[in-house]
């Protein structure tokens, strides 16, 4: 699938209307995960150690549900990785971020490279919740191995939408957000039906 069809097929998802009550969840979902993760950022890395697993696994999954044909966004499925296994969750979340860290210390590239490589943990997470985090983490770096340049494209293809949401004193990047998410939950989709 083509990065210009994965974008079509977000905006379809998301109605396309970016003042619909679709995109508006979407866009409330993204707020309230910044606010959560800038609070716990705030307050001590030891917040963000806390909370970044299992939001993200949150909104993974409710991204992910929504580009498997979900009619609506329900805000509260963006906590759902608090309820379900949140020591693995935090583990997930504090590894992943750990280990790219780590190989950013070896130069700013193999730190993005890596960044790539476990793109997907969250949305195996979701797929699959018995999977403890180097599960995840291997079946991400698995999954992506042959796909991370095309998910720098489509990462890249949003680069305009950003800017111009720059130009309205950054206002119009928090519709992007949303946007952007639901292209990359449907790129995880496109993989995993390509390898089915």
């Amino acid at each position: 699938m083509s990065n210009s069809e994965l974008r079509a097929k977000a905006r379809e998802q998301l109605k396309g209307n970016i003042f619909g009550e679709t995109w508006l969840l979407a866009l409330v979902v993204c707020l309230i995960e910044g606010a959560v993760i800038s609070a716990a950022s705030s307050i001590a890395g030891i917040g963000v150690i806390l909370v970044l697993g299992a939001i993200s696994v949150g909104v993974s999954g409710l991204f992910l549900s929504l580009a498997r044909g979900k009619d609506s966004i329900d805000i509260g499925d963006m906590f759902k990785g608090f309820t379900s296994d949140f020591g693995g969750n935090l583990l997930l979340g504090l590894l992943s971020s750990l280990f790219i860290a780590l190989w950013s210390l070896l130069f700013v590239i193999p730190g993005i490279v890596k960044t790539y490589s476990y793109s997907m943990c969250f949305y195996i997470k979701n797929d699959h919740p018995e999977y403890d985090w180097k599960a995840c983490i291997d079946g991400s770096r698995e999954m992506m191995d042959g796909h991370k340049w095309k998910l720098f494209c489509l990462d890249l293809s949003f680069i305009g939408w950003y800017i111009v949401g720059a130009l309205c004193f950054g206002i119009g990047t928090l519709w992007v957000v949303p946007y952007h998410e639901a292209a990359r939950a449907n790129f995880y989709e496109a993989i995993v039906s390509e390898a089915i």
